[in-house]
């Protein structure tokens, strides 16, 4: 009996001693700077799919809540196939992009360009959006409109002057006057498109400005008029 318990003790002693000199290398390799732009690509490929997951997860379920058909169990393979999209694309193209720019990099001699990032998210954008579905349309808007954005002079500063990539660099809101200009073009001109020509907006934005816009001229009572649409 004694020595079943030796002998089980012995075991647990080197099984401990075995898992620590597995997380010491582990630590080793993870800490090691040789290695982290590699880990870095695989850092965003895990934080590409989490952020797709919590964007698009309460954005599906609100859709299929307010504007849904069928069965709930319909929509809710809806709600999973459209969250299961983003997610893998964000995934994927963060993959992509960091690989590209490592690529470039390592071409350069180690040296990262301006260019870099532009090339890196040209061809990541190619290779995982360029196929037209619905989410990748609503993501490619949405980096759209930024980028139209972006060039709405800064309040307080003019474009920033850094002369390094690794300059601290913060985000400052749009100058007020000219962001007044901006939404009253945008919203004049998605109200033209949408009363016009209904058929260039985005399926998404459509549906919501329908239900707002279109289906509160329409009751027959109380009810309609106040709780529920016709």
């Amino acid at each position: 009996m004694w020595h079943v318990i030796i002998h089980n003790s012995a075991s647990a002693s080197a099984l401990e001693l075995a898992g620590r000199a597995m997380s010491s290398f582990l630590h080793d390799i993870i800490t090691n700077p040789e290695y982290h732009d590699y880990l870095a690509i695989l850092k965003g490929t895990r934080n590409g799919f989490v952020y797709g997951v919590k964007v698009r997860f309460p954005h599906a379920l609100i859709m299929a809540i307010l504007f849904g058909r069928g069965s709930w169990e319909a929509r809710m393979r809806v709600i999973y196939r459209a969250t299961k999209q983003h997610a893998f694309n964000l995934a994927k193209f963060v993959t992509l992009y960091k690989t590209f720019l490592l690529v470039q990099k390592k071409v350069n001699g180690g040296k990262a360009r301006s260019a870099d990032t532009f090339i890196a998210g040209l061809l990541g954008g190619y290779l995982v959006f360029g196929e037209r579905t619905a989410i990748n349309e609503q993501i490619v808007l949405y980096v759209v409109s930024r980028v139209v954005a972006s060039f709405i002079p800064r309040a307080g500063a003019p474009y920033s002057k850094s002369t390094s990539p690794s300059d601290v660099v913060k985000p400052l809101p749009p100058d007020s006057r000219y962001f007044t200009v901006f939404a009253a073009l945008s919203w004049g001109a998605v109200m033209w498109l949408f009363t016009n020509r209904g058929e260039s907006i985005q399926p998404g934005m459509f549906n919501s400005m329908q239900y707002m816009y279109r289906d509160s001229e329409v009751w027959k009572d109380l009810r309609t008029l106040l709780w529920h649409n016709t």
